[in-house]
């Protein structure tokens, strides 16, 4: 039997994420559930915004004595939040050797990554770590189990060259890991995409592929004045064409993994939370979705149906690059 290789993530990890319902400890619990289904080396990694100035109001060089504080305090608050995140991998269940502690400094210890922008140095560590996804957190006021993204994550999902895994808030995960793969699929060059990556993911689990579609029962994604004519026509005929858009990711699926498991399923709505929530979903799915046509080659970048799949998805979703 070949070796499962060991996926690479970065988690990124903000101050304060260690608090209990934060957005730290929903990745941390992500980061376990993933876990269990295959190896896994994750480095946290802590942006420390940068708000000091680089140079006197003059335009000569800083105060020196300050650059100094300032430096032994970003020290400071990086090795502060790398523990935190190491500790709440640790509580969630991640085993510690799957937890990254490389330290990136000279002296052995963690270097702090000072940037004005968190989501460039983000994408730079991970990068850097050779990170085959990042794993971001929503904010802590999303509704339990669904996912909102802050201002770091929104960036993240319009440019990061690299796939994003999303958690969402409070998230009820099985204790067994990933126990099956969804792929929302409608057989454009982006799903297609998105259905390799889904693909790759069932087969490294050894765990079901389902293919899913939606449909919110109204003509566009928006509430309408004007009622749609024979909608239960055009809702039946649409679900026809929808299985049998399945049926041919299914086969391309198939010519990827011969032996995959590959399901199919149609949700219908009166609205995308209805659609999504017309399909059954196991505390072990996770939902693979591709970027918009919108973004740039080999970049992540979410598109208005997309964002509401985000939103209303009540699994961990991963989101690939076009």
């Amino acid at each position: 039997m070949a070796a499962v290789s060991t996926t690479r993530i970065l988690l990124a990890w903000r101050p304060g994420d260690g608090a209990p319902g934060s957005a730290g400890a929903d990745t941390a619990a992500v980061a376990a559930w993933m876990s269990r289904s295959g190896p896994l080396s994750i480095r946290p990694v802590c942006v420390i915004p940068r708000i000091w100035p680089e140079s006197s109001g003059g335009g000569g060089a800083a105060d020196p004595d300050i650059l100094d504080r300032v430096t032994d305090w970003a020290h400071a608050e990086t090795a502060a939040c790398l523990e935190d995140a190491r500790t709440a991998l640790r509580d969630a269940g991640v085993p510690e050797g799957y937890i990254d502690t490389g330290a990136s400094g000279s002296d052995g210890t963690d270097a702090p990554l000072v940037n004005h922008s968190e989501t460039t140095a983000l994408i730079t560590a991970a990068t850097d770590f050779g990170a085959e996804v990042i794993l971001i957190g929503s904010r802590d006021d999303a509704p339990e189990g669904h996912f909102r993204a802050g201002a770091t994550a929104d960036a993240l999902l319009h440019c990061s060259p690299l796939p994003v895994l999303v958690a969402p808030h409070l998230p009820t995960l099985s204790s067994h890991g990933v126990t099956r793969v969804s792929c929302a699929y409608v057989d454009t060059e982006q799903s297609q995409q998105a259905l390799r990556h889904a693909a790759d993911l069932a087969t490294r689990c050894s765990v079901p592929l389902r293919l899913v579609a939606f449909s919110p029962v109204g003509a566009t994604m928006y509430p309408t004045r004007v009622p749609l004519p024979d909608s239960a026509d055009a809702l039946e005929r649409w679900r026809s064409q929808a299985e049998a858009i399945l049926d041919r990711g299914r086969n391309r699926a198939l010519e990827r993994h011969p032996g995959l498991e590959v399901q199919t399923g149609v949700g219908v709505g009166d609205d995308w939370a209805g659609a999504i929530g017309d399909l059954r979903w196991k505390k072990g799915d996770l939902l693979v979705v591709g970027s918009s046509v919108l973004g740039s080659f080999n970049r992540v970048f979410i598109g208005p149906s997309t964002n509401q799949i985000l939103r209303h998805s009540p699994a961990p979703v991963f989101v690939s690059a076009v």
